[in-house]
């Protein structure tokens, strides 16, 4: 499974009120809580991210309260990948279950800058940065995940056993 797009860089403790502010949580569509996704963390995101555009971030990306909001208000926005330093636990949970994908790599998400473009091959385990002709090798996804992904998320995936 191959992702290509450009990047949007964040830092450190990007929170799930930072991604989705809890002001939307009355909204249920991924596509409503996509227009209002990271506002709080840069007022251009929302307007100016492209589907298939890919967020680095620092560490413990998605931390904070518990809720598949903050997933889909990603998705809704187009967001592709999630490249992190690390990832808080219940949110790596709920990206997987909804179908999107997000690799810990410290030494990617410290070298990717916002704008670069780059390509990410999970089956081969590698993050190709082409404006910078840097490679970084990430751990391969396991074929399962790879599926739950693939399917749109945990239950369309189950629905197919």
């Amino acid at each position: 499974m191959k992702i290509k797009g450009n990047c949007w860089k964040f830092g450190d403790n990007i929170n799930t009120d930072l991604i989705i502010p809890a002001r939307y949580m009355t909204a249920y569509s991924a596509e409503e809580l996509g227009r209002h996704c990271m506002e709080d963390a840069d007022p251009e995101f929302p307007t100016k991210v492209r589907p298939g555009d890919i967020i680095v971030a620092g560490e413990n990306f998605g931390c904070g309260s518990s809720r598949e909001h903050a997933v889909l208000a990603l998705k809704g926005a187009g967001v592709a990948l999630v490249i992190a330093r690390s990832f808080a636990r219940i949110f790596f949970r709920n990206a997987i279950n909804t179908g999107l994908p997000i690799i810990e790599s410290p030494e990617a998400a410290s070298a990717i800058e916002a704008g670069d473009d780059i390509e990410v091959d999970l089956s081969a385990g590698r993050i190709d940065n082409q404006t910078t002709g840097e490679q970084y090798t990430i751990a391969e996804f396991p074929e399962f995940l790879t599926q739950i992904i693939e399917k749109g998320g945990l239950l369309p995936w189950a629905k197919t056993l």
